[in-house]
């Protein structure tokens, strides 16, 4: 297989066709491995529309797009004013497209004009890097950060950690279809500082993670990793990766093997993060094999920041070696 081969299905759908109904079926039926698809290879589906769409396709256009489904519209002789009045989403396009930047889009006036978008239509399909909806390491993933809040932290070096946290985040596409991420923070409790749906894109992610108030107090890591399972993991989404990356500083007061089993059985990739006083042992019950790869230690908090590379290139990896579909 070739950079070049791209796994690509042709729509055509008449005026007043249901596009968003079409647009289910083709998620479900064309792009998977039974079907045929190459995994290595972007799935692309061209859709042309003479008219307007009967249907609403905001949301099957969405799950397409977080299946790594790149969306064309070819709009052939739009609605007229009477037909307009018709339409249950003036702003179709928009929605179904997998990016609003005018790449995806191609209008035509009329069918007799459709031969001259062939080559440019070709062109776009090809440019494998413009194809942004393909899912990556970068913006397939829902990832939970589990952070020690306790005493031992201390303020500063709370904020160094929060820094930790938002310099692996700035590394991955964040939006509603892309790489999501939620936060948990927690003491001998546990508080839910967002979930995977509560910040859309990257800049409100980041003041997100700024903004998380230090707690202080003991130091329960194994209820935190099972209240992430519960309150984040419980509701990813079945095409994501679930990463989970544990953030502490000391040796936790409960048991974190049990609940570690049992995230690793939810097919949950664990990190765990030691800092100054964490169990290395503790880290590697936490971790997913192997240890190596997701268990890490730092004498001082200001020392963090050695580790992103590292855990971002192991995600990609992993990512990269796995059926892509």
């Amino acid at each position: 297989m070739t950079s070049r081969e791209t796994n690509l299905t042709v729509a055509l759908l008449p005026p007043g066709g249901r596009t968003g109904k079409a647009l289910g079926y083709i998620n479900k039926q064309f792009f998977s491995d039974a079907n045929g698809n190459r995994g290595g290879a972007p799935n692309v589906a061209v859709v042309l529309v003479d008219g307007w769409p009967t249907d609403k396709v905001e949301e099957a256009s969405r799950l397409a797009r977080e299946s790594g489904i790149n969306i064309f519209f070819v709009t052939i002789e739009g609605a007229d004013d009477v037909e307009k009045k018709n339409l249950i989403e003036n702003d179709f396009v928009d929605k179904a497209v997998c990016r609003t930047n005018g790449f995806f889009s191609l209008p035509v006036s009329s069918w007799f004009a459709l031969r001259k978008l062939v080559q440019p239509l070709v062109k776009r399909v090809c440019d494998a890097d413009r194809l942004v909806c393909s899912k990556t390491c970068l913006n397939a993933n829902d990832i939970a950060f589990v952070i020690d809040g306790s005493s031992s932290v201390g303020t500063g070096n709370f904020r160094t950690v929060l820094q930790f946290v938002a310099n692996i985040t700035r590394e991955f596409e964040i939006s509603d279809t892309d790489t999501r991420v939620g936060a948990v923070q927690y003491t001998y409790e546990q508080r839910l500082e967002f979930s995977f749906t509560q910040h859309g894109n990257k800049a409100e992610l980041l003041n997100a993670i700024k903004r998380i108030n230090y707690w202080s107090g003991g130091t329960s890591t194994g209820a935190a990793i099972s209240y992430a399972a519960e309150q984040l993991f419980s509701k990813s989404k079945p095409n994501k990766r679930k990463i989970m990356i544990v953030i502490t500083d000391g040796r936790s007061y409960d048991d974190v093997r049990q609940p570690a089993l049992a995230v690793h059985r939810q097919d949950v990739i664990a990190y765990a993060v030691g800092i100054a006083w964490a169990s290395q042992d503790e880290l590697e019950y936490i971790a997913t094999d192997p240890d190596k790869e997701h268990a890490f230690f730092v004498d001082e908090f200001d020392n963090l920041y050695k580790f992103v590379p590292k855990i971002v290139d192991n995600i990609c990896q992993e990512f990269n070696s796995q059926p892509r579909n």
